[in-house]
């Protein structure tokens, strides 16, 4: 018998997860059927709902697996995963991971990297908007100072490294591709993703520019970070990369936090 409003409510989040509990059903007005149809119906609509939303988050993933086995995964990550937080676009954090764990399951092994990117675009994409860097912003700087400037990525930036290509992989599930085959050996890939006014997006780095960022992030000033870079890969070019960087729209200047993971 649930003795309390606390124990109702733990009960039925252990419904929602799909652990069946008698004393729930007994707890509801009516016949015992009639209240078990009626927790299972709530059960289905707040899955479907979470289901989609995973999907949202996960576009990249269902495209590759497909909608269906995509349900599934759901359904089984939902299993695990409880939802803590009442809005559904920061629900799917752990998600990556779960892939990575059922590997064997799927057998797909850069499938988790996929889900990975596709986590960072949502976090970019939900992440405020910070004013960047521009080559009129640093015209207005005392040439001498240039040197040290402390630059960073806009919030939301991650980087994400992996054995695979994963801007292939991306670009071959989106809808109305021309892409119908990728050759998995032309990995690894390094990507950063970031926000933009309207959206989220990624480009892939060189070592260089890689390097170049990953010590930026660490707040070393941007002759550190370009002899860091240099260090990595011996034709980094300081002018060519930061031409980049500013074209993209990818720095901002001051303090801020390191790179999301």
């Amino acid at each position: 018998m649930l003795r309390s409003l606390r124990e109702t409510q733990a009960a039925f989040a252990a419904h929602l997860a799909g652990h069946g509990r008698a004393d729930l059903v007994a707890a509801i007005a009516g016949d015992s059927r009639t209240a078990l149809l009626r927790l299972q119906l709530h059960r289905h609509h707040v899955a479907k709902s979470i289901a989609a939303a995973l999907a949202a988050s996960f576009p990249t993933v269902e495209a590759v697996v497909g909608q269906e086995f995509f349900d599934l995964l759901a359904l089984d990550f939902m299993a695990v995963a409880s939802l803590e937080d009442p809005v559904l676009s920061r629900y799917g954090e752990h998600f990556p991971k779960f892939v990575a764990e059922t590997q064997q399951r799927h057998g797909l092994p850069y499938l988790a990297d996929v889900a990975r990117l596709d986590w960072a675009l949502n976090v970019a994409f939900h992440a405020p908007w910070d004013p960047r860097l521009s080559a009129a912003n640093l015209a207005a700087w005392p040439e001498e100072s240039v040197p040290e400037l402390s630059l960073r990525l806009p919030a939301g930036s991650s980087l994400i490294e992996s054995a695979w290509p994963l801007d292939l992989i991306w670009q071959a599930s989106q809808p109305g591709t021309s892409v119908d085959k990728v050759d998995l050996a032309a990995g690894p890939a390094c990507l950063v993703v970031f926000r933009r006014r309207e959206d989220a997006a990624f480009a892939v780095l060189g070592p260089g520019e890689t390097a170049f960022i990953e010590s930026l992030s660490l707040g070393h000033p941007l002759t550190a970070a370009a002899q860091y870079a240099l260090q990595t890969t011996k034709d980094f070019d300081l002018a060519t990369t930061f031409g980049r960087m500013l074209g993209l729209r990818l720095l901002s200047h001051g303090t801020g936090t390191s790179l999301a993971s």
